[in-house]
């Protein structure tokens, strides 16, 4: 494969180590042993961890053998629950269910990743897929990827929403939601939409806090062009032709 342009440059560029664990080769913990044991070559050159590559265009080779991406991505959609870890595997030992527990045995694919993070308690969509470059692409900043959630919250939700149509100052920077929708739930309760565009931890959570309001539910209803729909919670269902056109649209 010929060498492509400068790496650290590449528009498409993921971590050598990530681009070995969508590729299904080892999890991202061994990845890194493999590349820092210097078995790991990128177009002929030994790599070093954390160096940059583009997964389409780079030639990588662990001990000697090519590293083939898969070929038809994978794209799932999950009506995450409360409860559930995004993650892999529950480093307090194996008692809690993940997202990956969810994944029918028929749609599991190596290097199934989830494409944004919902905290343990926060529910809705979560897009999973094989295609790692995309989904660096869906996550990263600089593509200020909508995200759409609704928190049922406690407090005066009226005046919180003006103050996030003005922007919420966080710890790391200002919060300033591109829509914000506010209606009541009944018994002194408030649904409060979000539509973010930063895509910080826990950052809806927060901004709700720095509002004053007590979030008593979170569900994220929308990740840039994929909405949840009446997927029910814990369900898991492939990505239509149609929905996959628009996530490459979106990238």
């Amino acid at each position: 494969m010929t060498q492509g342009p400068d790496r650290a440059s590449a528009p498409s560029g993921v971590r050598v180590q990530r681009a070995l664990a969508h590729a299904g080769i080892a999890s991202r913990r061994r990845a890194d042993d493999l590349v820092a044991a210097g078995r790991v070559r990128v177009n002929g050159r030994v790599a070093v961890v954390g160096e940059t590559v583009d997964p389409d265009r780079d030639e990588i080779t662990v001990d000697g053998t090519p590293v083939v991406r898969p070929r038809g991505e994978t794209w799932l959609v999950m009506h995450k629950p409360a409860g559930v870890l995004t993650t892999a595997r529950d480093e307090r030992g194996a008692t809690r269910r993940t997202v990956f527990d969810l994944v029918p045995p028929a749609m599991r694919r190596p290097g199934l990743r989830y494409v944004g993070r919902l905290d343990y308690m926060t529910e809705g969509l979560l897009l999973l897929t094989t295609d790692g470059v995309a989904a660096h692409r869906l996550t990263h900043p600089s593509h200020a990827v909508a995200r759409t959630y609704v928190a049922t919250v406690q407090g005066n939700a009226v005046l919180a929403a003006r103050e996030f149509r003005r922007g919420i100052q966080l710890e790391d920077g200002i919060v300033r939601p591109r829509e914000v929708t506010v209606q009541p739930a009944g018994n002194r309760r408030w649904e409060i939409e979000l539509t973010i565009t930063e895509g910080r931890t826990h950052e809806v959570r927060r901004a709700c806090v720095a509002a004053n309001l007590r979030v008593e539910r979170l569900v994220r209803t929308r990740f840039g062009p994929i909405e949840l729909g009446t997927l029910p919670a814990g369900a898991v269902r492939a990505l239509t032709a149609a929905e996959r056109r628009l996530v490459a649209a979106s990238q």
